[in-house]
């Protein structure tokens, strides 16, 4: 039963997701075409990495991390109207708390800049607009506060659909204003960063309807208990899920002394592998928490490591393959996505290096997600600050190590070294927490989905050099999303058939529940 309840909240997610992921790429490719590879690209980029950070610490992150273990408690032990109460407490604390910060951030912009991207102060004009994109995205900070309160809510009544949805009303946003506005603005990219914010009040106001009909509501109250639990939790736990984003970080502040587009290639490189991170690493990470927060809550220790194992079985069945065709399908892929207008070749081949390296990190990046979720639903917020803190450093040592001689693909690989560390160290605590859990059915799972994607994979790659000319040029961009797509739909078909062959148990389990269905 726990399980089926992890695969359709995994299952809703993930569609959610792959819905806002295509509209992200629609967004980006709009982006591409207007502003290239371009300083003004790299101004805009830099000053995205706040509400960016934002977004994975709060979004996808720390808050709704901290909260559903909290309320999911609150129902079993308390009641529906206690945990109201909690809901209406937090909702006062972020509107007070969080709108301060806001109000400090947009003073405090050139300072933040300064800090991120110090490269850019040698240039004044370039300077003042990434300050004044910074200070325009800074509400974004609330909004997506809100957000996540309202998402960590519905998901621990077990809502998915709606929360994984709501993003995709951020990319709308920037895509009418990119398309619609620009023209309006003394500096287009400024109808960019008016998007993000107009978006970002959007992912809060669409979740609205749903959490009012499941009898929530938002409005003043005292501080409760509660809160304080939620703090010690949300503290390390922001620490913790921030590490992938200051990873991010520390590579844009050596990628602004590197040549001019190092930038824009990380960020368009970074946002391909955001795909299977997104749609599968994300998506399990948020399911299996209030799933294994249930379990603890009712101490149903034998139950929880059955699901945490099946968890990154489950995640690694999906998300190998997806990475493989990242690594081996690089060039089509980005050519075909982003290569028009001002995005040449030269952007493609610098975007796809670094595609390349940070596709090695995915791995570790969505099974460290679950690890750490598993953590979050025993309330242990610690051990993942110790592995987030090592991987940071880990991060900042490899990327000076390597920004001279493999300039932006060094920034990319460090940021995968980083993500591996964590993951290994993230899976030897929790079998130090939790004997019980055995890694060997896990290790096995992992083998048979590397073989079945490598040879799909490996399919795929022949069909794609049938044509090579194809993916040197910008033209035929019809042509080249059949051929692209055709290829992909070939690996998938051969990576179903090996999982069969090698009797995959998670394959195996989700046909059991199609006939069952049928």
């Amino acid at each position: 039963m726990a399980k089926s309840k992890i695969v359709k909240a995994a299952g809703a997610i993930s569609l959610a997701t792959t819905f806002s992921r295509i509209l992200g790429y629609i967004k980006d490719m709009i982006l591409a075409k207007y502003f290239g590879a371009t300083g003004i690209s790299d101004v805009f980029f830099v000053a995205f990495r706040i509400p960016n950070l934002l977004r994975e610490l709060f979004a996808e992150g720390s808050m709704s991390s901290a909260v559903i273990p909290v309320l999911k408690e609150s129902q079993i032990k308390n009641g529906q109207d206690e945990t109201q109460k909690i809901v209406k407490s937090l909702f006062t604390f972020i509107m007070i708390v969080v709108g301060i910060i806001t109000i400090l951030g947009i003073i405090f912009s050139p300072l933040i800049v300064k800090l991120i991207a110090p490269g850019f102060v040698e240039n004044p004009q370039k300077f003042d607009l990434t300050v004044l994109l910074t200070r325009i995205m800074f509400p974004f900070l609330l909004f997506i506060s809100l957000a996540a309160l309202t998402m960590g809510t519905l998901n621990t009544n077990n809502i998915f659909f709606i929360p994984a949805l709501a993003p995709c009303f951020l990319n709308i946003a920037i895509i009418i204003f990119i398309v619609g506005f620009s023209s309006l603005f003394f500096n287009p990219i400024i109808s960019v960063a008016v998007g993000v914010t107009v978006g970002g009040a959007l992912q809060w106001l669409v979740q609205t309807p749903t959490f009012y009909k499941n009898g929530f509501k938002f409005g003043i109250a005292p501080f409760h208990s509660a809160l304080k639990k939620i703090a010690i939790l949300v503290i390390p736990t922001t620490i913790a899920m921030a590490v992938n984003q200051i990873n991010i970080f520390v590579s844009t502040i050596i990628a602004s002394f590197l040549p001019e587009g190092s930038v824009t290639y990380l960020y368009y490189s970074m946002r391909l592998i955001q795909l299977p991170i997104g749609i599968f690493g994300v998506a399990v990470g948020m399911a299996v928490l209030p799933t294994l927060s249930q379990h603890v809550a009712e101490g149903k220790k034998d139950i929880f490591t059955k699901d945490f194992t099946f968890s990154l079985k489950f995640l690694f069945f999906l998300t190998i393959p997806s990475t493989l065709g990242l690594m081996m399908l690089k060039e089509p892929i980005i050519n075909t996505l982003f290569q028009r207008g001002v995005f040449d070749i030269t952007a493609t081949i610098n975007t796809a290096q670094a595609l390349l390296f940070y596709s090695i990190g995915i791995i570790g990046t969505v099974g460290s997600r679950t690890i750490t979720a598993t953590f979050y639903s025993i309330q242990d917020t610690k051990t993942p600050v110790i592995c987030a803190a090592t991987a940071m450093l880990t991060n900042v040592i490899v990327s000076i190590a390597l920004m001279n001689s493999m300039q932006h693909k060094g920034l990319a690989l460090a940021y995968s070294v980083a993500a591996t560390v964590q993951f290994f160290m993230l899976g030897y605590f929790i079998k130090r927490k939790i004997p019980q859990i055995s890694f060997n059915s896990i290790i096995s799972s992992f083998l048979k989905s590397f073989v079945a994607a490598f040879i799909s994979v490996s399919i795929a790659k022949l069909i794609c050099e049938i044509n090579p000319s194809l993916w040197l040029h910008s033209e035929k961009m019809f042509l080249k999303f059949i051929w692209l797509a055709c290829a992909i739909s070939v690996a998938a078909f051969f990576y179903l058939v090996l999982c069969y062959l090698l009797k995959h148990e998670e394959l195996g389990y989700i046909l059991k529940k199609i006939r069952r269905q049928g």
